[in-house]
């Protein structure tokens, strides 16, 4: 049976990265978080100091992405890829709200768009790979053969978003978390580079009343009749 690309886009904490590891677990393909890509250059500008509270040399960031490397490696307890910057994992700690509250400032970036774009296009560019984000459908694979394009409320978003990261042991506020939600969902409709847009072939997914296993399985429904498709 031939592989089909899936790509899967959609504003944030509206669960995409957890329903294309399913999807790809059940499939056996290889997942990629186009997210935690931009989330991991991210945590390396705040970590040389190119970004803060009111502050962004997005020009030093630019001149450093030479000294950027960012891959995955499955880990078989967890049953996903981690995220590793310069061989070192950093799968934790890209999911902090610090990261989230200057995330789409630098995935705004045109440099670090083009940069991470070639690497997410090598990857999957033997088919058999789910990935999710902002622009796989529109930019990434813009032929993929099956796009998702995922939505909620930003009221439903946050609590979801607010529930994991009091799970992790963070100290933060609903209120903190539903104005992180807004404002990511501003700049990501409204960057002038690859702006987050729903690709005209996109199947759209509101899932603010689904359970995971309800989504899980209206998905691999489309799965399954794309791969009808293409045999």
């Amino acid at each position: 049976m031939s592989k089909i690309t899936i790509a899967i886009d959609g504003f944030s904490s509206t669960g995409k990265s957890t329903v294309a590891k399913q999807i790809a677990n059940r499939l056996g393909y290889v997942y990629v978080d186009s997210g935690a890509m931009y989330r991991a250059v991210t945590f390396y500008a705040m970590q040389n100091g190119f970004i803060k509270e009111n502050y962004f040399n997005a020009k030093a960031l630019v001149a450093n992405l030479k000294n950027i490397t960012i891959s995955f490696k499955f880990n078989p307890q967890l049953g996903f890829a981690e995220v590793y910057l310069n061989n070192r994992n950093v799968e934790n700690e890209i999911r902090t709200l610090e990261v989230s509250n200057f995330v789409s400032k630098v995935a705004e970036i045109s440099e670090v768009r083009q940069k991470l774009v070639e690497q997410q296009q090598h990857l999957g560019k033997q088919g058999g790979v789910v990935m999710d984000g902002r622009d796989i459908g529109t930019v990434v694979f813009p032929h993929a053969e099956l796009k998702l394009f995922m939505t909620a409320s930003a009221e439903t978003r946050a609590k979801r978003r607010y529930s994991e990261l009091i799970a992790r042991g963070e100290t933060v506020t609903y209120e903190a978390v539903l104005k992180n939600v807004q404002e990511r969902d501003y700049i990501d409709t409204n960057r002038e580079d690859s702006p987050l847009t729903k690709a005209e072939d996109a199947i759209e997914i509101d899932n603010s009343l689904m359970g995971l296993q309800e989504q899980f399985d209206k998905i691999m429904q489309l799965v399954k009749v794309t791969l009808k498709k293409e045999v």
